[in-house]
């Protein structure tokens, strides 16, 4: 499990078929072998550490629902490692499945702020509510608009600083993963539903 706080921005030092590369010399202090990592929100397991950079596999399945297939050498990325139970849980609960991408439409400035405006696909938008938490790349942020195809995300200054979205261009893919609570609270209102009706019927 993860909480959407960035904690260091890594850069990508080799990408090919089913793996990754990464120098984290921040997050590698006190990572170990077998340990999980979140590369722009994608849970990943550390298979290797050398000096700064450590190795990570991907499978068919995470090139399919995320943007982990687009990274070259030199691409920024965002990381967290996974919470320990001591930890606070200063963003939200995030599981680091990736869920789909979405694709920047603009990024216009606010005052300190910058509103990151977001085509996603509608069965991901279904989940989302103004207000409502959402991850994107891995960074957990607070949804401020929506529409039929769109939602927004404003980002403080330290956000711009400290993750990779503030770089991001129009037409560029993110990850997305929407909360779990509306996940778990649609399927059991369907279940009470489900049911209800068969008692009508029996």
């Amino acid at each position: 499990m993860f909480t959407g706080i960035i904690e260091e921005v890594g850069t990508v030092t080799e990408a090919g078929p089913g793996f990754l590369r990464i120098r984290a010399p921040h997050i590698l202090q006190d990572t170990q072998l077998g340990d999980s990592i979140a590369i722009n929100g994608v849970d990943l397991t550390v298979a290797e550490i050398s000096g700064d950079t450590f190795f990570a596999n991907l499978m068919p399945e995470t090139y399919r629902r995320s943007n982990l297939g687009d990274l070259r050498p030199g691409d920024r990325v965002n990381l967290e490692r996974s919470v320990r139970p001591s930890d606070r849980l200063s963003g939200h609960i995030v599981r680091g499945v990736v869920e789909g991408v979405g694709t920047v439409e603009s990024l216009v400035p606010e005052e300190d702020a910058l509103v990151v405006r977001i085509r996603a696909p509608r069965e991901l938008l279904r989940y989302m509510v103004v207000k409502g938490p959402i991850a994107v790349d891995g960074i957990s942020l607070t949804i401020i608009a929506k529409d039929d195809e769109h939602f927004a995300v404003s980002l403080v200054q330290y956000t711009q600083e400290h993750t990779t979205l503030a770089s991001r261009r129009p037409g560029d893919r993110v990850n997305l993963e929407t909360d779990i609570m509306a996940r778990y609270i649609e399927q059991f209102v369907r279940e009470y539903a489900r049911l209800g009706a068969l008692e009508q019927v029996g």
